[in-house]
């Protein structure tokens, strides 16, 4: 008998304990990411060669885009983690930002990749769009549609008629909206859609350059960098993608593992929600000589500066 008085504590404990393990993890994470992205906008801001390249701003864009959307994503992971609750007219902008900025990613790679294709391809006959002081027009459009999107989902959304949508506290979650067929058919399109696309559009840059490459004899090395920066777009997008595979894979996995539902939720949501994102200042960053001189000459200052 009080092996089992004492077992509703220990499972609460754990429970807590596991809660406190899985911030530890994302909030130190988020800090060094935009840590890191805060260097990079400044190098951005303070050295004009980098805003006259499309491919810069393009890259900064989608700095800012996978900041705001780990920012939401974070919040909307410790409300849950701390069963905070509040109004649904708060909770459905902060779920829509989310899904904007998720959707926003994908979008911004093809836009990148397609980017380095005309660069290489039609370097003195570049669209207007395509040009530095213009390639806002392509940021912005990106935006427009990746915000479409979701606009159209949330409006189809149903919430319990019993739920105040002004003063009602609820937890911030897609669950506590009806998702009828029409709306989760029209989800799964829309992401097929979005995914099929950027995956043709990788595909294409990918093998049209490397074709090129094989032709080209001079300036070999400027193509093979773009080769991989291409490929390195396809990886991010494949993880992208594994992300909405994860209703499907989460009920697998509690099939055939030991594993609580939560943590499956958890390791899925920083493989391929975090994770990503958490790279893309490396991947793009970090790997570009320019950019890697200045990181080092910034750090180096701020570490001078620390000393006295």
């Amino acid at each position: 008998m009080d092996n089992l008085t004492e077992f509703p504590g220990n499972a609460t404990s754990n429970k807590r304990l596991s809660v406190i393990i899985k911030i530890c993890v994302v909030i130190p994470l988020f800090c060094v990411f935009l840590c890191c992205v805060v260097v990079m906008l400044h190098i951005f801001a303070c050295h004009r060669q980098f805003l006259d390249s499309p491919r810069y701003i393009l890259f900064a864009y989608m700095l800012i885009n996978d900041t705001l959307q780990l920012l939401s994503s974070v919040l909307l992971f410790l409300f849950a983690m701390g069963q905070v609750k509040f109004a649904l007219v708060f909770c459905i902008p902060l779920l829509f930002f989310s899904t904007a900025t998720f959707r926003n990613t994908p979008l911004i790679l093809a836009a990148m990749s397609l980017e380095r294709y005309i660069s290489i391809f039609y370097p003195l006959q570049r669209p207007a769009a395509w040009r530095s002081d213009r390639i806002w027009i392509i940021a912005l459009s990106v935006w427009l549609v990746s915000a479409v999107f979701p606009l159209i989902d949330h409006s189809m959304m149903k919430h319990d008629p019993a739920v105040d949508v002004l003063s009602t506290p609820v937890i911030c979650d897609p669950s506590v909206f009806n998702s009828s067929p029409v709306q989760a058919l029209f989800g799964a399109a829309v992401s097929f859609l979005f995914f099929a696309v950027v995956a043709v559009i990788i595909f294409f840059t990918y093998v049209r350059i490397l074709l090129e490459t094989r032709k080209m004899r001079q300036d070999r090395e400027s193509l093979s960098k773009a080769l991989h920066t291409v490929l390195l777009h396809g990886v991010q997008l494949l993880l992208c993608i594994m992300a909405f595979t994860s209703p499907v894979t989460e009920t697998f996995t509690v099939l055939h593992a030991n594993w609580l539902p939560e943590d499956i939720t958890f390791f899925y949501y920083f493989c391929f929600i975090l994770f990503p994102r958490f790279l893309s200042p490396l991947i793009y960053g970090f790997r570009d000589q320019s950019l890697r001189s200045y990181i080092g000459k910034s750090f180096f200052c701020c570490s001078n500066r620390i000393k006295p």
